[in-house]
């Protein structure tokens, strides 16, 4: 809960976005919340009430304000510093998971009853997981009335309401507007900004176009061009700024594309860079429109804060003149938990371009073929299921030694009978035990994917090439050893410590890892 009002209220006043997203201000002469930066006149102290999530501000009969949007800020930070079941919790329900499976199967994941789970998360946010599931589905429902031309009653079930009238009166709540209202104030207010609106029609297949905001400073190169140089034939692409891929979706399959805005967006500047992201969604099944989301904010790291990594390791007279440099760099995270792991273990002891080579070849050959295959999009990376299969009907795609092979059939294996679970609900240590006790994958891997697919901000690979070759550039010893003990002041950032370390500039190098586990160097 806050803890802090005054503070809060302090910043308010100074309209700092940066705060946006950790808290919300209501306003009781009014029934309106707000984000902390709203332009609008900041009212009196007296009138003023802060709540942690724009859930618990709902819960408490407020509705949401239409001039700065509030529900549309970058997520709480926190969620991703934290890996506590409250934690886990948040960016299950923020992935979808209450839309798909109710609160019965968010507790069931985590381990704890339902009763149990809420009070955890009642006492942490303000509010129960369904309200909070709710507050995402009024948030899906208004992109979708803004950016589509779809029915109503399409809208409604595609953002997960049980019913049309059910999605009518949560709009009237929060919005104080009915569904037709919202989307007839958009098309008045904000069609000039956006380019044309989505073409009409109710199938699913449409564009629906995005803008996912973030926190400044941000620089989107950073992320996006890391993505595109590992980019995947045949599942990614970097086309000029815009990043492509494909989603494997609970409903479906999805294609993305992110870049960032032409001129840098409203209000941005050369150093801060810009606060959104501009994206464009096609979706097979409308209902994986929040999972889609979602996915795509975690694998730019867009509710991330940038300020506080920058205030931690600014001072370190080692890294801090490097993270001055470029302080908006961000953690590129992973669409899909078990699809980064398999990528991870094939490049281990292998060059960026032989890597792309070889999980290529096994996108091709057990990969799902895309349905409208959009250019150099054409498949979804290959199931756990699929490649276990592949290595028993046709090893020879396996273009690798065999104790990686062995490796990649295992963590397969491993996942499709449910041992192994690889997503943001998953607690980053235990995933890094089971990680290391398959054959063939080591204390490298389980980091690597640690940080990349479970948002851990404090993953660090002491034995990692480029790592010991920018600890040499900058005057740490390369010794792994020597090296943990050396960055334990940047906890709990050393995975932005070591994206900033992989961006000086080096000889060509294979990120990945050091020898497989148990074989000589």
């Amino acid at each position: 809960m806050i803890e802090d009002p005054d503070r809060c209220y302090q910043a308010a006043q100074s309209k700092d976005a940066r705060f946006d997203g950790w808290f919300f201000c209501a306003v009781t002469s009014t029934g309106i919340y707000c984000r902390p930066s709203c332009p609008a006149r900041t009212p009196k102290r007296e009138n003023v009430r802060f709540y942690p999530s724009a859930a618990a501000a709902q819960q408490a009969g407020f509705r949401a304000c239409l001039r700065c949007r509030p529900d549309a800020t970058p997520g709480s930070p926190e969620w991703n510093v934290r890996a506590d079941v409250v934690a886990r919790a948040m960016r299950l329900i923020r992935d979808g998971i209450v839309d798909r499976e109710g609160i019965e199967g968010l507790a069931r994941r985590l381990g704890y009853s339902t009763r149990q789970l809420n009070r955890l998360v009642t006492a942490e946010v303000g509010t129960g997981p369904l309200a909070i599931a709710r507050a995402q589905r009024s948030q899906t429902a208004r992109i979708l009335l803004e950016t589509t031309d779809l029915p109503i009653a399409h809208v409604a079930f595609a953002a997960g309401f049980a019913s049309v009238r059910q999605c009518n009166d949560t709009v009237r709540q929060i919005f104080a507007d009915t569904p037709s209202g919202l989307r007839a104030r958009a098309a008045r207010t904000a069609t000039d900004k956006r380019g044309a609106r989505a073409g009409a029609g109710g199938a699913a297949g449409q564009a629906i176009r995005l803008r996912l905001p973030c926190r400044r400073p941000f620089s989107p190169e950073s992320v996006l061009v890391f993505l595109g140089t590992r980019a995947l034939p045949g599942v990614e692409a970097l086309d000029g700024s815009s990043y492509r891929r494909s989603l494997r979706l609970p409903h479906g399959h999805g294609i993305v594309a992110l870049r960032a805005p032409d001129g840098g967006g409203d209000g941005a500047d050369e150093r801060s860079g810009p606060s959104y992201v501009e994206g464009e969604l096609v979706l097979s099944d409308l209902r994986d429109l929040t999972t889609a989301v979602s996915r795509c904010r975690q694998l730019l790291d867009l509710d991330a804060d940038p300020v506080a990594v920058w205030e931690a390791l600014r001072g370190d007279a080692l890294v801090g003149p490097v993270v001055e440099r470029d302080p908006g760099r961000r953690v590129p995270g992973a669409a899909d938990g078990f699809e980064l792991a398999v990528r991870a273990v094939i490049g281990q002891q292998v060059s960026v371009p032989g890597a792309r080579t070889v999980a290529g070849r096994l996108v091709q050959a057990a990969g799902d073929p895309l349905p409208g295959a959009d250019g150099t999009i054409t498949h979804l990376f290959p199931t756990p299921a699929a490649l276990a299969e592949l290595a028993g009907r046709q090893p020879g795609a396996f273009a690798m030694p065999a104790g990686r092979r062995r490796a990649l059939v295992a963590l397969a294996e491993a996942v499709e009978a449910g041992d192994l679970v690889i997503d943001l609900g998953a607690d980053p240590h235990e995933v890094r035990r089971s990680l290391v006790r398959l054959p063939g994958i080591g204390p490298w891997t389980a980091e690597y994917v640690a940080m990349r697919a479970l948002r851990d901000p404090d993953a660090f690979m002491p034995t990692d090439l480029g790592i010991r070759r920018a600890a040499r550039a900058i005057g740490l010893p390369d010794d792994p050893a020597r090296l943990v003990a050396l960055t334990e002041s940047w906890r709990p950032w050393r995975s932005y410590a070591m994206v900033h370390l992989w961006s000086l500039p080096a000889p060509a190098h294979a990120i990945p890892s050091p020898p497989l586990k148990g074989r000589a160097a």
